[in-house]
Order: C-alpha cells, then sequence, then structure tokens
C-alpha cells in the first residue's frame, strides 16, 4: 500500500521519532523512503550544509531498505511557513509519495494561534495520506 514514504525532518527529536515510524512503515511494504529536509531560499551555504548534514544525520539512523533518498529543499522565505508547507508539497507530488509522515510540534493556545502549523498547511495541500507524530 505504502510503496513510497516520504519524511520530512529538522534535526528535532519529534523529527527522529517521525523518521523511524517512516522507515518501519517503508520497511513493512518493501517500499522506498525519501527524507527532505526544508531551507529558506534566502539562506547562505553554510545553512544548506548545515540542512545537508541534518539528512545525513537522518540517513544514517536508517537502514535496511533497498531505496533511501534525500532531498534538500528550498522555500520561499518571504511566506515562512505557508513556503515550508509548499515546499513539502510540491516534493510529495513531484516524487509521487503514497504517504507524508511529519512531525508536530505540539503548541497549544496563543503560541499555534500565531505559529500556525506547518503540519497543519501541509495536510489541506496534501493529496497522499498523511501520518502526523506527535512529541512523546
Amino acid at each position: 500500500m505504502f510503496k513510497k514514504v516520504m519524511v520530512a525532518v529538522d534535526g528535532s527529536e519529534t523529527a527522529q521519532e517521525a523518521l523511524q515510524e517512516a522507515h518501519n512503515i517503508a520497511n513493512s511494504y518493501q517500499g522506498q523512503l525519501c527524507i527532505i529536509h526544508v531551507v529558506g531560499d534566502d539562506v547562505d551555504d553554510s545553512a544548506r550544509q548545515a540542512g545537508n548534514n541534518v539528512l545525513e544525520q537522518a540517513k544514517s539512523n536508517v537502514s535496511g531498505l533497498s531505496s533511501i533518498e534525500t532531498r534538500l529543499l528550498e522555500s520561499d522565505s518571504m511566506y515562512g511557513l505557508t513556503g515550508i508547507a509548499e515546499a513539502i508539497a510540491n516534493a510529495v507530488n513531484e516524487w509521487g509519495a503514497n504517504l507524508l509522515v511529519v512531525g508536530t510540534a505540539n503548541r497549544r493556545g496563543l503560541e499555534r494561534f500565531v505559529m500556525g502549523s506547518v503540519a497543519e498547511q501541509v495536510v489541506a495541500k496534501v493529496a497522499a495520506s498523511i501520518l502526523l507524530v506527535r512529541p512523546r
């Protein structure tokens, strides 16, 4: 069912949990795994390298699949969280993912109202199934 599983990582503990869930699902279905990380389009080379380091660290934490790829995505920084959600949605569609796995920040109250949620915005933009992983 889930032959192409994509997971968004940001180096957080919740993203690590999401990565493990994505890996387990892809492994169960003998599928492919694509690990993505988003940086703003206005960042310098050191920030891009930091993004690549997040991807390489994530990839080193999973194994045993026939196909694991990584992608560093760029978002339009002018649009903030919406730009990040757009970059993720475009990657899901371009790669043809059946499932997107995303960790949530678990914000509440005013902070959630002000900051919003990348996960919420992605849900509205992606046709693939989505698994939201909450922090423990």
